[in-house]
């Protein structure tokens, strides 16, 4: 089976997840932690050399304060736990925000972490608009756009799949994406299991990946 080089994970329906377990909104963020590393884990043993998951957006900064709060600390969590068994880290996102985890700032450089290992990309307070702000006008050619954008350590990606049932980008990695296959999983984040995954990659197996060719 072709399985993507790099994959990059919405993990969406936190908030819905609690709701309809009777839970406030904010307490859905924690139990998204645990199937970030199955996801990890389950990536790696598949192949994928490099993995993006979107944390949270300068958007998303406008939630009730509670929220926020519970949701950039889950990040946090994740980074740390997520790159427990290796990884080359980076975050990456608007370091010069309030908004931004101080935690992370070691991170916006990519750093081996427990010898080094996949490329684990985490969008942390990203918007599309910072990320493509150092770009010159009139650029039109590939190779220097992808050098003038903030995010230029993160490549090319294969395959976005997004949990919760939105058909939408949000915004991700607009120059990344651009050729992204896309793969909607119905399931909330929280009830992740490996065969989301497996679902997605068999389906991508399938597609006719041309790159506009």
């Amino acid at each position: 089976m072709r399985v993507p080089n790099h994959i990059a994970i919405i993990p969406d329906g936190n908030r819905r997840w609690a709701k309809g377990k009777e839970m406030e909104k904010h307490m859905g963020y924690d139990f998204g932690l645990g199937p970030g590393l199955e996801a990890v884990c389950f990536a790696k043993k598949m192949g994928v050399e490099e993995i993006t998951f979107y944390g949270f957006t300068t958007d998303n900064c406008n939630r009730p304060p509670m929220q926020f709060k519970a949701f950039s600390l889950a990040c946090v969590k994740a980074v740390k736990l997520i790159s427990k068994n290796g990884a080359s880290l980076l975050v990456a996102g608007d370091s010069e925000s309030e908004y931004f985890p101080k935690e992370l700032l070691p991170y916006t450089t990519r750093k081996d972490i427990n010898g080094g290992g996949v490329k684990l990309n985490f969008l942390v307070n990203y918007g599309w608009e910072w990320d493509l702000s150092g770009l010159n006008e009139g650029s039109r050619d590939r190779t220097k756009i992808m050098s003038q954008i903030k995010t230029s350590d993160i490549s090319r990606i294969d395959l976005v799949v997004r949990w919760g049932g939105m058909r939408r980008l949000s915004g991700l990695l607009p120059v990344q994406a651009v050729y992204a296959d896309f793969f909607v999983v119905d399931q909330l984040w929280p009830d992740y299991k490996d065969s989301h995954l497996e679902d997605a990659f068999k389906w991508y197996n399938q597609q006719d990946i041309t790159l506009g060719g």
